[in-house]
């Protein structure tokens, strides 16, 4: 989860690296550090905290040079120090490697080089790579080439179990940097006069938007005006150079003072990319080419597995509705890190689906490539096309919801479940939606953006009602059907970015356990569209207020007689209850967003979190 950088051209490269850690500073931010090469000196920088922090040790003494790398790291192997930053040094202090993943065999790996009289300095497994990585260099024959640092790399990573995308520069070959891949996301950037490693391409999509999406077991090494690109193996690699679709500008902050708002705000023109050139009215169905299965082949199958983490697992249940209920289609859910350590009985005619925003979770990406592994058409729902779900799978549905800076999942969840949606729509048709109800799932489909900006109109109404609940020692969620889903994602955005006690429940479950924790300072907050269960949700509300616990609704307009039962009421305009959950979960978002920022918490960056999970 860690954010890599690597430059090499013709200007000064610690502005560039800066800039993109501060671009990839959601991925990690424990600690952070650059390393350049330069006058036969290797420069290195690195502190604990925040980039911010290291822009200031850097202001102290800046390093020079062309040639460099930088990290912001999530912690995995060791406490949050300055020493555990990255980039580490080998044994000579001539060879600079920063890292992202697991190195599992690092004490075998670090008991043999204490063998060999090595010191260590840190605590990580990246240390121990450095040092092999060096160790090897420093005992192969012949000149100090970059041939022969490559070969020391691949020598060194034959030894290796676990999973990384790293980069490493040598004082000894000082106009080169070579970089791999395996598990972690590693990209790798093509200008002219310059090139680039990175971990995620908003970190240089204002320096170039040509890229190379590497694949595991790759190898590049990077000059100012040429690469190489070699496997593991030693064989050539095949690659194809992609055109990055967003521009600086779309990951820029804008005027927003934080990502998440910015995202939040996104999602009306979000959901209408989602939903472009895949709805038609004169087929009454939707069309998603992507998906690379014919209309017979849609028909045969019989059942469908939705596997995802975090935020997409609860737009994976919201799916699970949406298929039954459209497409009569049976459906169910995996966390994507319980997939490949099960032995699920699946059939012949099962289709699977792997959902992740990056598409480099790496949980998920496990569970796809096990569930191809077992012969299964599984296909992705991402939003990076270039991403290692995306090529890995046998097609999928691209979400088009543009970057996603903000650590806590906002706009990607609204445009899954329009994916979702989508799917739904298209194989209810095949099956026995007739064309009169595919014409009116079309209609509302195609309203929901202008529904989700009148939501959004009453931002400053729900920062009240965050403010108002500011000092509440926790929040139950509740909701039913479609809704339940958005209880269990309320629950986790606001425990995610303001730190406080939160639970999402189907309501009907207050009374077997939960209905205990109900009291004055702990508000629960019902999910309750006028939907075919309002009537069950009123109840679990009178329950609640029996027993003098506070309650927030969120409500269909015009629904008064709930203004008069709860303490407060935000309203959604009306929808059909399969539309609901798009328009339920954004009125939440922003109570989490409001409720953070009150509580004085950083919203973008929340304590021990990271935006794409690439290690187990």
């Amino acid at each position: 989860m860690c954010g890599i950088i690597g430059y090499i051209g013709q200007g000064e490269a610690t502005p560039i690296l800066m800039d993109g850690l501060r671009r990839l500073e959601y991925r990690g931010y424990d600690s952070a550090g650059i390393a350049l090469v330069a006058n036969g000196a290797m420069q290195i920088r690195k502190c604990a905290g925040r980039i911010g922090s290291l822009a200031e040790l850097i202001q102290q003494e800046p390093p020079r040079g062309s040639v460099g790398l930088g990290h912001t790291r999530w912690a995995t192997h060791g406490a949050v120090t300055d020493e555990n930053a990255h980039p580490h040094v080998d044994q000579s202090g001539k060879l600079a490697l920063i890292h992202n993943g697991v190195i599992e065999n690092f004490q075998l790996l670090r008991d043999q080089l204490l063998a060999q009289k090595h010191q260590f300095r840190t605590e990580t497994d990246t240390e121990v790579l450095a040092h092999l990585v060096g160790h090897i260099f420093d005992g192969l024959p012949g000149p100090r080439s970059k041939e022969t640092l490559l070969e020391a790399l691949r020598q060194a990573l034959k030894q290796v179990n676990g999973t990384y995308g790293l980069a490493l520069i040598h004082l000894d070959v000082p106009d080169v940097i070579l970089a791999a891949r395996r598990g972690s996301p590693l990209i790798l950037g093509i200008g002219k006069g310059q090139n680039f490693i990175v971990s995620d391409v908003s970190a240089i999509v204002g320096h170039t938007r040509d890229v190379v999406y590497l694949d595991d077991y790759d190898l590049v090494t990077v000059e100012r005006d040429h690469f190489d690109i070699a496997s593991l193996a030693g064989t050539d690699a095949k690659f194809q150079v992609s055109k990055v679709e967003f521009t600086s500008e779309e990951a820029d902050l804008g005027e927003y003072p934080h990502y998440m708002l910015k995202e939040i705000f996104e999602q009306p023109n979000a959901i209408r990319d989602a939903m472009r050139g895949r709805l038609s009215a004169e087929d009454s169905t939707a069309k998603l080419g992507g998906l690379n299965m014919s209309s017979r082949e849609l028909r045969e199958v019989e059942r469908i597995v939705l596997t995802a983490c975090g935020s997409a697992f609860h737009t994976a249940l919201v799916g699970e509705y949406l298929l039954e209920n459209l497409a009569h289609l049976p459906t169910e859910c995996e966390f994507a890190s319980e997939f490949r350590y099960r032995n699920m009985p699946m059939n012949k005619d099962t289709l699977v689906f792997a959902i992740s925003q990056s598409g480099e979770t790496i949980d998920t990406l496990a569970a796809l490539r096990e569930s191809k592994r077992k012969g299964h058409r599984t296909l992705g729902i991402c939003n990076n096309v270039g991403s290692t779900i995306a090529r890995e799978s046998d097609g999928g549905v691209y979400m088009h919801a543009g970057p996603e800076i903000g650590v806590a999942a906002t706009k990607s969840f609204t445009s899954q479940i329009t994916c979702l949606a989508l799917l739904a729509l298209l194989l209810g048709r095949i099956r026995h939606l007739s064309s009169a109800q595919g014409i009116e799932a079309i209609q509302a489909l195609e309203s929901l953006p202008d529904k989700v900006r009148q939501v959004l109109a009453e931002a400053d109404t729900i920062r009240e009602l965050a403010i108002k609940y500011a000092d509440s020692a926790g929040f139950l969620f509740f909701g039913r059907q479609y809704n339940y889903p958005i209880a269990l994602e309320g629950a986790l955005k606001l425990k995610e970015i303001s730190y406080r006690f939160a639970e999402g429940h189907p309501s009907a479950e207050l009374k077997h356990g939960v209905i205990a924790l109900v009291r004055p300072e702990v508000p629960s907050i019902i999910i309750a569209p006028d939907d075919a269960v309002l009537e069950k949700n009123i109840n679990t509300l009178e329950q609640i207020k029996a027993r003098k616990g506070k309650v927030i609704a969120v409500a269909t307009e015009g629904r008064k007689d709930l203004a008069r039962l709860a303490d407060d009421v935000i309203y959604i305009p009306k929808c059909p209850d399969f539309a609901s959950p798009i328009l339920t979960v954004v009125p939440l978002q922003l109570f989490a967003y409001y409720l953070a920022v009150q509580l004085g918490c950083d919203v973008d960056k929340p304590r021990n979190l990271a935006k794409s999970v690439t290690v187990e």
